[in-house]
């Protein structure tokens, strides 16, 4: 247990730290550090160094498995905002919308299919419209979910006029691994944002942007990031005893 504890209290100092850093770089960017939201993502780790970081005054996590996600939820507090940032699938859409009443967001919605999908499920369960980010395939790599560049505006455009269940928020990315590209990566999707905010009228505040993880979360904010996901910064190494699915 006593090991536990020393876990549990590293997370959620981890998370202090985090959040200090995560305020210096919107400063530096010129913005308040309330206008950047921390995901911490908290895919691999038991429900107990969640609830602590939770302790800690923190409320929004990420997950990138539905069943993992669906296995945790119900174990912690009801006022936690889920994010939910791996690849969905639609035949999970309603096994996490029933699970999980309380997922605030979906961040990775790559094509028609799953807007139509999460709309209809949303609909058809009651619940308050579902904010969902589009993810975009900044890199280029075939491995990389995410709509291309030039056809996020059309995506955005779906999600905003034809899926009323549905909140548009924004855009999200993953950049390359080796952060090789971070910079690239990142503005391009300023780039798409800013044309997704002339494409449906609606101003650059309106369209948030999901871009930087643990090694690239300051530069992210520099660059205009307004969420950030950081995971292993603050639960440290993350552990697969099985392999997942989704």
């Amino acid at each position: 247990m006593a090991a536990s504890s020393s876990i549990e209290s590293v997370a959620a100092a981890a998370l202090r730290s985090v959040l200090q850093r995560v305020g210096q770089a919107a400063e530096r960017s010129g913005r308040r550090p309330v206008q950047v939201k921390v995901v911490a993502v908290s895919k691999t780790k038991p429900v107990s160094v969640i609830r602590e970081v939770y302790d800690a005054g923190h409320r929004c996590f990420g997950e990138n498995y539905v069943q993992e996600l669906i296995e945790k939820a119900p174990q912690l507090p009801d006022d936690i905002e889920w994010h939910f940032i791996g690849n969905l699938q639609s035949n999970k859409v309603k096994a996490l919308l029933t699970g999980v009443p309380n997922l605030d967001m979906v961040e990775t919605v790559d094509d028609e299919k799953i807007a139509n999908q999460l709309n209809r499920v949303v609909g058809s369960i009651g619940r308050k419209p579902l904010k969902v980010l589009v993810q975009v395939n900044t890199s280029g790599e075939i491995s990389k979910f995410g709509v291309e560049p030039s056809g996020c505006v059309e995506l955005a455009k779906h999600v905003s006029m034809s899926c009323p269940n549905l909140e548009f928020c924004g855009l999200m990315t993953i950049g390359m691994l080796d952060y090789s590209s971070t910079p690239e990566n990142f503005k391009t999707l300023l780039n798409c944002g800013s044309e997704v905010c002339k494409a449906l009228g609606i101003r650059e505040d309106q369209c948030g942007l999901s871009m930087g993880m643990s090694a690239d979360f300051e530069q992210a904010i520099e660059m205009g990031s307004s969420i950030v996901r950081v995971g292993s910064t603050i639960f440290g190494a993350r552990e697969y005893p099985n392999k997942q699915s989704n």
